[in-house]
């Protein structure tokens, strides 16, 4: 398994070596000695869960408050433009974003530490994308900036064709930077 580094402190993507044959393949999504070898501890992920959606949907940015949390996250079917933004106030990349393509035929598991938000537009018809979570999710924690925030400009590469009424009520990257790190600070101070 290679083991990228994401542009994004901390951010990783594990990418298996699937085994094709006239059969289909076979591949591992997750390697404990692999990730303990990247710091990151395989018992502490507590909480698996999975979302469907269809073409052009688009689920986030999420977050969340406190100690955050850490996400593996992966395409089981179809694809998806992932998306991270960092929110931690004193990452050396605060404000920064990347994007990854996350799909069923590379199987890549990206890693997301906590304090950074997420999100991802849905590629094909029907995609399922698989969370592996260190924290139980409580909604008191829950942070969120609109997806077409006109500062953070992320490229989505589809219409949108469905987002939660959650997600088109959030609040401004400006709003959530003010909460984070105080008034009037900018990106990169």
């Amino acid at each position: 398994m290679r083991v990228e580094r994401m542009g994004i402190d901390g951010a990783l993507l594990f990418v298996p070596t699937p085994h094709r044959d006239d059969r289909g393949l076979f591949t591992r999504t997750f390697d404990k000695l692999t990730a303990e070898r990247f710091g990151l501890d395989p018992a502490a992920f507590v909480q698996d869960s999975q979302s469907r959606s269809r073409r052009g949907t688009i689920r986030g940015m999420h977050g969340r408050s406190g100690r955050g949390e850490a996400k593996l996250v992966r395409c089981a079917r179809g694809a998806v433009h992932d998306v991270l933004v960092d929110a931690r106030p004193h990452s050396p990349t605060f404000g920064e974003q990347v994007s990854v393509l996350l799909d069923d035929e590379t199987f890549a598991t990206l890693y997301v530490p906590p304090g950074l938000l997420h999100g991802f537009q849905a590629l094909t018809e029907q995609t399922d994308v698989c969370y592996r979570i260190d924290r139980e999710h409580d909604p008191s924690e829950d942070l969120s900036v609109r997806y077409d925030d006109p500062e953070l400009r992320i490229h989505w590469p589809l219409p949108v064709s469905a987002i939660s009424d959650r997600d088109l009520s959030a609040g401004s990257w400006a709003q959530l930077r003010d909460r984070l790190c105080g008034p009037n600070t900018t990106i990169g101070e």
